[in-house]
């Protein structure tokens, strides 16, 4: 029994390659690791270079409610539009027997992804209320 496992199997012999690499993956990270941390400080500095040029700058200028508002309206617009034109191509589909399922699928996707767009929009600015 103990023979024909080591006999040269081939999922036994690939089963031992890759543990043997799982295990020399997990020795070299830690050693990897190591050596990046003498090299923390001048990224550090970098680092602050920057955000004290940024500072300098100062360009960024937060949005305004109304601005976020007027996003999200030309967000939902289109949005709603797409919407009535996916259940257009359904219905003409569904009791017409109109050949436009292809149209249907396409019009569902784009509606799908706005949607998800306006979502997340609408959650990352108005969450906090």
């Amino acid at each position: 029994m103990m023979s024909s496992a080591r006999g040269g199997s081939v999922p036994y012999r690939m089963a031992c390659w890759l543990i043997t690499a799982v295990l020399l993956l997990f020795c070299a990270i830690p050693i990897a690791r190591a050596d990046d941390n003498g090299q923390k400080g001048d990224s550090a500095k970098v680092m602050k270079a920057f955000e004290q040029q940024a500072s300098k700058n100062n360009i960024d200028r937060p949005l305004t409610v109304q601005k976020k508002h007027l996003t999200m309206f030309l967000l939902g617009v289109p949005l709603l539009i797409l919407l009535l034109i996916t259940g257009a191509l359904g219905i003409a589909m569904g009791i017409y027997g109109k050949q436009v399922f292809m149209l249907h699928m396409i019009s569902a996707g784009l509606t799908i992804t706005l949607a998800f767009v306006h979502a997340i929009v609408g959650v990352i600015w108005f969450y906090p209320f």
